[in-house]
């Protein structure tokens, strides 16, 4: 089978729709028809029942639906492994939220280069949802990221839990207003969490979605926000940042995200790669 046909059907399960499909995989509307077409002459079943709606999977097309993730992750698997680099036995992809990269991933690939030199490894950074869509979908084999959510074939293992607590600017005897309170972006559950422990407080002058950019700011003007306790502890030590006494702490926890169909032994080691980096990150 055209692994391109493949592709197609499982962008038509994933949007609900041959007219999104066409769009996303810049094709026309035409073409994805033609594909899908192709593909119920092979199996002698129609695969969507179309309607104004869009499209739904026909009980065929169910059972196509597992085998078509098959068949592009290991199409794509097979593509890497023809094109690994000299001396290394296979390639692993691994992506994560673009605040996990640092340190986290910074010490992973470091342990990866002492520890498991015949791997050759692919980086990039993502959105939470663009890293599940492209586990599901077999083109990234590990993902590292906050608040997994949970998706049909796909593993979400703790790798470790971390504390986001309120920190502030020093000296502490210089008062802050609140508009010195910076909004930090650390996801849907956090907002909830902390209108629920501040339903009082304003909204913030400044907001940004970014960790490491807030801690630059209020570093350079004065104020304070939720950080990652790894993260700013050094800030911490050195006397830059202080703990705002007796304000709420909340979880923040980190997963591992991998696909059922994952190789064990790669996984196995990959994941003590990041154990080992967690332990030092946090």
């Amino acid at each position: 089978m055209d692994i391109s046909v493949a592709r197609t059907f499982l962008e038509v399960v994933k949007t609900g729709s041959f007219v999104a499909a066409a769009r996303n995989l810049n094709l026309t509307q035409t073409a994805v028809s033609a594909r899908i077409r192709v593909l119920e002459e092979q199996l002698d079943r129609p695969a969507f029942i179309r309607n104004k709606a869009g499209a739904k999977l026909t009980p065929a097309g169910e059972q196509f639906l597992r085998f078509a993730t098959t068949l592009v992750q290991v199409w794509d698997r097979a593509r890497r492994a023809v094109a690994l680099p000299p001396g290394r036995e296979t390639v692993v992809t691994i992506g994560a939220e673009l605040s996990l990269w640092s340190p986290l991933l910074r010490h992973w690939l470091l342990w990866m280069r002492s520890e498991c030199p015949e791997i050759a490894v692919r980086t990039q950074i993502a959105t939470s949802e663009q890293l599940m869509e492209q586990i599901q979908g077999g083109t990234l084999d590990v993902a590292v990221l906050y608040a997994a959510p949970r998706r049909p074939g796909v593993i979400a293992e703790l790798l470790f839990e971390e504390k986001l607590v309120l920190v502030r600017t020093t000296p502490t005897n210089r008062s802050l207003a609140s508009e010195d309170h910076v909004q930090i972006d650390w996801g849907e559950d956090f907002a909830a969490s902390y209108q629920a422990a501040f339903p009082d407080q304003p909204n913030a002058v400044v907001s940004i979605s970014y960790g490491p950019l807030a801690l630059d700011y209020i570093l350079a003007t004065g104020g304070s926000g939720y950080f990652r306790k790894g993260f700013i502890r050094s800030y911490l030590e050195e006397g830059r940042l202080a703990l705002v006494p007796d304000s709420p702490e909340f979880s923040y926890s980190a997963y591992v995200v991998h696909s059922t169909k994952a190789d064990p032994g790669i996984m196995d080691r990959i994941r003590s790669g990041l154990r080992a980096a967690a332990a030092i990150t946090t």
